[in-house]
């Protein structure tokens, strides 16, 4: 008897909270929190991906004036195609780096704490990147690389894991758009910047990245007036009175009892948890498939190629037979198709589903690549094949951006140059 009333009750308490979740409204401080959080992260790492391709023969000029008022010589062709391969690639050693070392900062500082010690690498980049032609020193541009490289594993690591933990659950889907979004937004930045009539020339390639202490700034005015993860303030910090108060700013409302809740209920359940090692993870049957999924998806994700895409679309624009004053604008296109590709992917991925867009996107990128080697093997024999290379590009762009980089976004945080998991299984402690 007593059984199917607790069942009615907890079934109309359930629909009561549903019902109350889905007109409580977006706050000012969680947008604030989840924009100016992804404007200082998820932005910069867009705009690294493609602010050196306007001034890559500019630096490349660089590179060689520097290296002939040290050594007299001009600078060899091979030792050039090496300095520039390792500060266009070194970029992705420092998200390697970065991603390894956030969870050091994120258990000692919370996730905005992270996020704000983060910005010091962007402004140390800008600094290091924008003054290495004036200190006639082409290894303060390498340095900056990986500098920047370092900020953007940290944010796209901490950054998923604080609009996770700040986002009631009903919207948290619309709030982790602005990690992907503000990627291509990002992208696309770079690219405007990059115009001959802007950034993009001789004398001003400099403060292209110049340019990447501003959004670093804005995140420093903004994000100190915002909480703390309240998840993290309760179960890192046992500070249960600020994550109240946390709830309260984020959900612009009094009574966050039913939050709170979740979140001790959630501690209860890790320390009835056994962490357990890699090995003994390898090792456990129960979670074979999730490892294989997660493996594949994430080795396609790093190793698509899409990155030479980005670094290189420049020199593949060009080797296809674009004329050089063509380039900027050819290239500009690529930021719009991906900035447009992740909204529809975004719109659409709760209908679809994440399976069905990651095989499509994933294929596509396969046969689309394979079309664009041919096209750009036969462009000397055919007039016409040069912007069937063109479209290839944006067609890899546009099913990269629709399927695995959207999804991978939002399922798989922290992709930049390294993987986080803490993974429990479900094992009994012993008496």
């Amino acid at each position: 008897m007593d059984a199917p009333e607790d069942s009615q009750a907890d079934h109309k308490m359930s629909s009561s909270e549903k019902s109350a979740g889905k007109q409580q409204p977006l706050t000012a401080c969680l947008f604030s929190a989840a924009f100016f959080g992804a404007l200082g992260s998820s932005f910069l790492y867009g705009y690294n991906l493609s602010v050196v391709n306007a001034p890559a023969l500019y630096i490349k000029a660089f590179y060689n004036k520097t290296w002939t008022e040290r050594y007299g010589v001009p600078l060899p062709a091979e030792t050039a195609t090496l300095l520039w391969s390792i500060t266009v690639s070194i970029f992705a050693i420092g998200g390697l780096l970065g991603a390894l070392s956030v969870s050091l900062f994120i258990k000692a500082l919370g996730r905005k704490g992270t996020l704000l010690l983060n910005n010091s690498f962007a402004v140390t980049a800008a600094l290091l990147l924008s003054l290495g032609e004036m200190s006639r020193s082409f290894e303060m541009l390498i340095i900056g690389r990986i500098v920047i490289g370092v900020n953007s594993g940290i944010a796209l690591s901490a950054l998923p894991m604080y609009l996770g933990e700040i986002s009631p659950r009903h919207i948290r889907g619309f709030i982790g758009q602005f990690n992907s979004i503000l990627i291509c937004l990002g992208v696309f930045t770079g690219q405007v910047l990059g115009l001959p009539q802007l950034l993009g020339q001789e004398s001003r390639w400099n403060y292209l990245f110049s340019f990447l202490a501003f959004p670093a700034v804005l995140q420093l005015c903004v994000l100190p007036f915002l909480p703390e993860s309240p998840r993290y303030l309760l179960m890192e910090k046992k500070d249960e009175a600020g994550a109240e108060k946390a709830f309260q700013r984020f959900l612009g409302k009094k009574d966050v009892s039913q939050e709170l809740e979740e979140v001790h209920a959630e501690a209860r359940a890790q320390d009835n948890l056994h962490a357990v090692s890699v090995l003994q993870l390898l090792r456990s049957p129960a979670v074979h498939w999730q490892l294989i999924t997660i493996i594949i998806t994430m080795a396609c994700y790093q190793l698509c190629g899409l990155n030479a895409i980005w670094y290189y679309t420049n020199g593949i624009l060009r080797a296809a037979g674009f004329a050089e004053n063509l380039l900027p604008y050819v290239t500009l296109s690529t930021g719009a198709v991906e900035t447009l590709a992740a909204i529809v992917s975004g719109l659409v991925i709760e209908r679809v589903g994440r399976r069905p867009l990651l095989i499509f996107g994933f294929s596509s990128m396969a046969v689309f690549f394979s079309l664009l080697t041919v096209f750009l093997n036969f462009q000397d024999s055919v007039s016409w094949m040069p912007y069937l290379s063109y479209v290839c590009i944006l067609a890899v762009i546009a099913a990269f951006c629709s399927g695995p980089g959207e999804v991978a976004d939002l399922c798989l945080p922290g992709v930049c140059g390294g993987l986080h998991l803490r993974i429990h299984l479900p094992l009994r402690r012993p008496p």
